[in-house]
Parts: structure tokens; sequence; C-alpha cells
């Protein structure tokens, strides 16, 4: 299934529905080809009834644009010192890219408003340098962001913020995205950049926890791109202020927003707050969602037939695997107390997730709660796993002599002629 189906998009709106996305898009990807598409996806999140703030910086067009002046830049990240000269640049440079996003929205039949919703104060003296005119996100008004929301308004914040006297300061595009999101207690918030997500020692991180990211940055700073440097901190540090997602994608492919957003596998960097993936016991309400996840497996010959009635009554002995609050895996352990033997059945990975250690994982997590229950064998019943069970298990083949004397009866009554594989818990 495609990231961008229907069926794929419609487990998350439940999730979604009136929660709030803030979109930071570099200034180069608001110029880019590709970002007409991409106001596209801001459209099908709109149709589902999803809030979007969008949040643009302009460091790619202060630098052309100075070139074009003559004028060298003091700073383009806007962390740095921001000169009058640089400033007027700023100014320029974001009142045209803010005038391109309304002309691009307005073509997509959205509404949207540029605001000055970011206060801020000079950033001052820093290690003895004056920043000028580069400013510090003071607060935002929440409540100006809130009404054009509700008036199914987009929200257009620039990379500039004002005090309470009029001046104007330049600020990080990705702190300012970072408070937006923060303020308006975003579900997620999309940092849409030139590159694939954020890379470290060449390689793509796909997603990690806030913590993680904590210690990479800790550790191995030099290992990042430069330019995702700051990504990355503005994401751990929105990731503690209570936003449950951050998401650094490539802003030059298709489809690329909402394949990030809707899918379990994404399509760059997600950062979050929370425990992503983890294996639980199995709920009354994951009925219907065990089998629609093992059907597949039934329908090759892969696992044994189980009813709806069999599932409720068994329900106790499953495990769910779910990534971003979606099954996409399970087992159980069906005990014998009386033989100190359990059976791991039923292990089924959804095949949009195979090859991820997952199955692995089940196997383990089984294991480990045998063991907690102070068993001493393990058995599993297979058709077409058994070297998965053997190799990446530790279990061996035996007979059906292994087996205890009533599932023994019930494997001959299948007819299934299943391999019997055996594990010895220490």
């Amino acid at each position: 299934m495609k990231p961008t189906d229907l069926r794929g998009i419609l487990e998350y709106i439940p999730r979604y529905r009136e929660r709030i996305f803030v979109l930071s898009a570099d200034g180069a990807i608001v110029t880019d080809e590709n970002f007409a598409n991409i106001l596209l996806d801001v459209a099908v999140l709109r149709s589902l009834n999803i809030r979007v703030v969008l949040v643009h910086g302009a460091a790619a067009q202060i630098e052309r644009m100075g070139a074009d002046r003559g004028v060298v830049p003091s700073d383009l990240a806007g962390t740095g010192v921001t000169d009058a000269a640089t400033l007027e640049l700023a100014l320029t440079a974001a009142n045209r890219l803010t005038h391109e996003i309304l002309e691009g929205l307005s073509a997509a039949d959205l509404r949207a408003a540029t605001t000055n919703a970011v206060i801020a104060h000079p950033a001052g003296i820093i290690q003895g340098v004056d920043h000028q005119l580069t400013g510090r996100v003071e607060r935002v008004d929440v409540e100006l962001l809130q009404a054009l929301l509700a008036q199914g308004i987009i929200p257009i914040v620039p990379p500039l913020g004002f005090d309470g006297d009029g001046r104007t300061y330049r600020v990080n595009s990705d702190a300012v995205a970072a408070a937006v999101a923060k303020a308006l207690k975003a579900i997620k918030l999309v940092y849409i950049t030139t590159h694939h997500g954020l890379i470290v020692d060449g390689e793509l991180v796909r997603h990690l926890s806030v913590g993680d990211l904590e210690g990479l940055l800790q550790k191995n700073r030099a290992g990042f791109l430069p330019a995702s440097v700051s990504k990355a901190q503005h994401a751990a540090a929105a990731c503690r202020a209570g936003v449950e997602r951050v998401h650094v994608i490539s802003g030059r492919e298709d489809d690329g927003l909402l394949a990030e957003v809707f899918s379990n596998e994404g399509i760059g960097t997600m950062v979050h707050a929370d425990q992503y993936q983890q294996i639980r016991p199995a709920r009354k309400k994951d009925l219907h969602a065990i089998q629609v996840l093992i059907r597949p497996g039934v329908d090759s010959g892969e696992l044994m037939y189980r009813s709806r009635a069999s599932l409720e009554k068994t329900l106790g002995d499953f495990y769910i695997f779910e990534i971003d609050g979606n099954p996409v895996a399970c087992a159980a352990l069906h005990v014998d107390p009386d033989q100190q033997s359990g059976e791991l059945a039923c292990l089924y990975v959804n095949p949009t997730h195979e090859h991820q250690g997952i199955g692995r994982k089940l196997v383990q997590f089984v294991e480990s709660r045998a063991r907690d229950l102070g068993l001493t064998r393990l058995y599993a019943l297979s058709t077409q796993a058994f070297t998965y069970f053997q190799s990446k298990g530790g279990f061996v083949e035996g007979t059906p002599d292994d087996l205890p004397s009533a599932r023994r009866e019930k494997y001959e009554k299948s007819g299934r002629k299943s391999k019997v594989l055996v594990k010895r818990l220490a």
C-alpha cells in the first residue's frame, strides 16, 4: 500500500482531526519547483480538518539578494549578528516569500494571512558580541493564531519578531516554528528542508527518541550536517515542550509531506517524545485489528484460522507490536502450567513491516515472558516459517511427542502437519 493511499490516511484521521500541525519550510524550499505540490498536500490536510500553521525561513533568499546588491549579510541563519543592512535584506526576502506562499495557497483555494504573532526581544550581548538586530522569541500571540485557525485561515509566520515599540528583529525560523508549535500545543512540527532528514555521519537517521537525539547532539555534534544541527536542537526542544512528534523531511519529494505524516515508515527523520514502538498486551478493541492483521497469513496457509470467538476467548494470551499507535504485528503465549510449558503461537508481521527485526523482538518478548512465568519449555508449530524459528529464535526441531497431550490431540485433528519446534528455557 502506498503511504498516500486513502486507506492508510484513514487510520490517522481520528487522531489528527482538529489538531494542529506546524509546517516550517526553509526559504530554499519555498522557491523550489516542488513547493506547489507541498501546498497541495496542505490542501489535503485542511480537507481532513487538520489545522495548519506555515512558518518559513529566508536564508537562501538573503544570501542571493545580498550577492545581487553587493551586500555581504552579517548572518544567514538568524542566530548570529544581524546588522541593519542584513535586516533590510531579511525584511525584503521574507515579504517576497510570504507573498509567494499566499499566491500558492490561493491557487490551491486556501485562505491564508500573514501575521505578526511572534513577539521578540533582542538576543543581546552573547560572549561579548552584540547581536544587534537578532532577536529571540519572547512569546507567541496564541489568541491571534487560534482566531485565524478557527476561521479556517492558515497563518503564515515569517522569520521576524516584533517588540512592543514596533521594532523588528530577525529570528531563526527553526526557533520560531518550535515556539509556535509549543504555544499552540501542536501535535506535529514538520521541518521541510533540502535534505532527506537528519544526517549523522553520512547516514539518514529514520527515527529516534528525544533522549537519543539529545545524546547524539552531546556526543557527536560534529557528525551532523551543519544544516541539520539547528533542526536537531529545536526538534529536541519542541519534544521536551510537549510536541509529540517532530519530523525533518525533504521538500523535494512528491507527496513527501503526506507520506511522512500518514505512514509508519515515513520518508525522513521522526523525533518522538514518547514510546514510538512498543509491545503491549492485546485489548478487546484490538480484536478486529488482529483479525485483519493475520488474514494474509491465514489465506496463505501460514497461520491456522481463528474465529472471532476463539480470539476473544484467548485474547489475554496475545501481545501487539505497535508503531506510532498502529498494530503491525502480533504473537500469543498459550501457557500450560501443568507441563511448565508454553506455546508461541500466531506470530505474524504485516508484510509492509517485514525485515525490520519486529518478529525477532516479539519472539524474544514472548520468551522473556515465559521465563517470568517460570516456564521451562517453549514450543511453536509452523508450516512455513520453521527455519526462521530455528535460525532467529534458537528453536530446534522436535516431534509431536514433545507437545502436551491436549495440544497434541488438537495438532493431530488439524491435519496441518506442522513442524514442531522446541526451545528449552534455562
